[in-house]
């Protein structure tokens, strides 16, 4: 997989919606992190995406289970990305508030977890989704909450004072 980072140009010229969807079918670049976390987007609708990621022993922690840190990047990435899936060209968004909640343990042999992040709200400048990871019996693992910050450009510009 060839990993990267898209241009804040070409980012800003897409809806969010168009911009996750390019990401997912390989039109644009993957992100870094995918590569390494192997989490990927699935299902990519306006308010509601879906990420897959299959925990491996690289991310064990010192008690043998799958670190929390990597299910709660699966838990971000879904309900960020959730938020995006919504904004239109121009706009992005950053992570302000992030909770997680870990129901069972996860392991290599855990297989696939699948991540739903669904919008509770987006309004001007602050928006909300929650997120929920199963595993490939569809037993709830993890669960959470998010709050993003809605700014103007995605390049770094101010329009967010």
């Amino acid at each position: 997989m060839k990993t990267g980072i898209v241009s804040p140009h070409v980012a800003a010229a897409m809806s969010g919606l168009d911009f996750l969807v390019a990401l997912r079918d390989g039109a644009l670049i993957a992100p870094p992190f995918s590569r390494a976390t192997g989490i990927l987007p699935k299902e990519i609708e306006i308010g509601r995406i879906v990420f897959e990621g299959t925990p491996t022993e690289q991310f064990y922690n010192p008690m043998g289970t799958v670190h929390g840190g990597w299910i709660a990047t699966l838990l971000d990435t879904a309900m960020a990305c959730a938020i995006q899936s919504m904004l239109p060209a121009g706009q992005s968004y950053t992570t302000l508030e992030l909770k997680t909640n870990f129901v069972r343990p996860v392991f290599a042999s855990t297989g696939v977890l699948r991540c739903e992040g669904v919008v509770l709200s987006l309004g001007g400048r602050i928006a909300s989704s929650e997120g929920k990871a199963f595993d490939k019996e569809g037993n709830l693992v993890a669960h959470g909450t998010e709050t993003c910050l809605v700014m103007g450009q995605r390049n770094g510009a101010s329009t967010h004072a």
